[in-house]
């Protein structure tokens, strides 16, 4: 029997837990295995990030059927529940809030612990698949590893027992922090067109929720802002789903929104520090800029991160609601005072998790009672 099973399955989640990975293999306390879900195709990892940081490959690779969000988490289920089968650990470790972490489940089957990483954030927005899973995990899980006290609280008022939620800070701080000298690399994998951009003053934009990209009106008042940008030039690395449902709208974009395929890790982070802020609908990535001190606008309803907004390092933009002033929200995002405190962690957020997972390893003490009291506090989740 191996002490545990670390089961990831998209790319940002393999940055987020590279540090984890390597303080693992390079202690010779417990052992494990490096599950890899196959929800993104393993070719992903082959990122010249993850070499310059020597990242395990995985010990395990599984193929899943992605025509769509059920076959996805059915074929992950299906496949760590065959490998459990044979492969018998102490605890299986997720991270995220994605469809590999309904793989849970199949541990859950087995009996076998479940631990989860990035524990208890909430965006009380039910609309997001997102919220759907993290709340089955962390229901499920026997150790949570919480960011933020607040995020513990959360996990408190569900009624999760305080036993297993650990506060351990953003293991993204980590990552950032050691790793800011490979950022300027990312140049090289940029065109010329997309770097002379660079050099000026520039808004970087990302945008792929559900919520918002299928929605046909939020999608509109999405592209509205956008346009509204109309002082500095926009780099939008736009992703596939997103480039077929503007093609098929009858949007046009102004043209100094400059759209380009999607980009690997070093060369979004090589723009985001030079961006004059990011426009964006991703969690991550307001984390990545607030780390970074650089200003955003954060394109979304809700959000499980309220603290870029606690710290005046973001702007809200509801891409739900019907009178948006977008040149309000510009100038809002243009006076933000860089310079604020990373609210994220301390950047030892990886060890303090490893030396806790070596811990109950030692004393096979993963599983603990979880009684049940619900109650919901959902006010942080919609505050600007």
């Amino acid at each position: 029997m191996k002490d545990l099973a670390i089961v990831l399955g998209i790319r940002p989640d393999v940055i987020r837990a590279s540090k984890i990975l390597k303080l693992l293999e390079n202690q010779n306390e417990i052992n494990f295995d490096f599950i890899w879900s196959g929800q993104h195709y393993s070719e992903n990892m082959k990122d010249v990030f993850f070499n310059q940081l020597n990242v395990p490959k995985p010990d395990f690779e599984f193929n899943v059927d992605k025509s769509n969000d059920s076959t996805i988490v059915s074929s992950t289920i299906q496949n760590l529940f065959s490998h459990f089968e044979t492969y018998k650990y102490k605890a299986v470790v997720f991270l995220g809030d994605t469809n590999t972490v309904m793989g849970s489940i199949a541990a859950a089957q087995h009996n076998i612990p479940v631990v989860h990483i990035e524990g208890c954030m909430r965006s009380y927005d039910w609309r997001m698949p997102e919220e759907k899973y993290r709340t089955v995990i962390d229901h499920l899980s026997d150790r949570i590893y919480a960011y933020l006290d607040d995020y513990k609280k959360q996990g408190l008022k569900e009624g999760i027992s305080e036993d297993i939620i650990k506060v351990t800070g953003n293991p993204i701080v980590d990552i950032i922090n050691e790793n800011k000298q490979f950022f300027e690399s990312g140049a090289s994998y940029l065109d010329n067109e997309v770097i002379n951009l660079s050099k000026d003053k520039f808004a970087l934009v990302t945008c792929h929720r559900r919520e918002n990209i299928l929605n046909e009106e939020s999608f509109k008042e999405i592209t509205s802002l956008l346009n509204s940008i109309d002082d500095i030039n926009v780099i939008f690395p736009i992703g596939y789903k997103t480039q077929e449902i503007l093609k098929n709208s009858n949007i046009v974009l102004n043209n100094n929104i400059k759209l380009i395929d999607p980009i690997g890790y070093l060369e979004f982070m090589y723009l985001l520090k030079k961006a004059d802020y990011v426009a964006t609908d991703s969690g991550t990535v307001v984390e990545e800029a607030c780390i970074l001190n650089v200003p955003s606008i954060q394109m979304r309803y809700s959000t499980e991160r309220p603290e870029v907004y606690d710290v005046k390092a973001s702007v809200k933009f509801d891409p739900t609601a019907d009178d948006n002033n977008y040149g309000q929200v510009i100038d809002k995002v243009n006076i933000l005072k860089r310079g604020w405190k990373n609210p994220f962690g301390d950047g030892n957020s990886s060890q303090v998790i490893v030396n806790d997972l070596i811990e109950l390893s030692k004393s096979d003490n993963f599983r603990k009672h979880k009684p049940l009291d619900y109650s919901f506090d959902t006010s942080r989740s919609f505050k600007e």
